[in-house]
């Protein structure tokens, strides 16, 4: 949420080392970022530009890291109301089935992710993805099976209907 915030505590920090190789270079940007969040103090936050009023009332400062694509894919499936699982419920009211492939379940997180606003970004790309066929569905008819692939979350394929066999209820 603070853009540059990282700025001002490796101004403070002072990130060139004399003499020794701290392997600062070896980091990803992500971990150069979390070393510096975690070096963040009250001083900092109000040269950012936060009052002193506000951060005075703050007692604890804890940085949050940016989600990776594996925690996208645990938000949009492991929660009880999971995206995931609304959108299948919503499929099911037709009488019809909704897969997420694995591969699709992590082309979503990457086109979230891209969109660089953490976990709020998923609804937005799932709703893209889901809109037509959710909106379609009542006048196609139950009994298929909807597979959402990485092709069809890329935009390189249709979302793949399949006609899918009924469960024998046995007597």
């Amino acid at each position: 949420t603070f853009d540059k915030l990282t700025d001002v505590v490796a101004r403070r920090v002072g990130r060139g080392t004399i003499g020794f190789h701290d392997h600062a270079e070896d980091k990803t940007p992500q971990h150069k970022q979390a070393d510096l969040l975690n070096q963040i103090t009250p001083e900092d936050l109000i040269e950012y530009g936060l009052i002193p009023e506000m951060i005075g009332r703050l007692p604890i400062i804890t940085p949050l890291m940016p989600l990776d694509t594996d925690a996208l894919v645990q938000i949009l499936t492991e929660p009880r109301n999971a995206l995931v699982r609304q959108y299948q419920k919503f499929v099911n009211m037709e009488d019809c089935e909704l897969v997420f492939t694995e591969d699709g379940l992590q082309a979503l997180a990457e086109k979230a992710l891209a969109r660089n606003t953490g976990a709020r970004a998923l609804r937005g790309v799932a709703e893209e993805l889901m809109l037509d066929l959710l909106y379609e569905l009542p006048t196609r008819g139950g009994g298929y099976r909807y597979s959402v692939t990485g092709e069809v979350v890329r935009g390189e394929a249709d979302i793949i209907k399949e006609a899918r066999k009924l469960k024998k209820e046995s007597a």
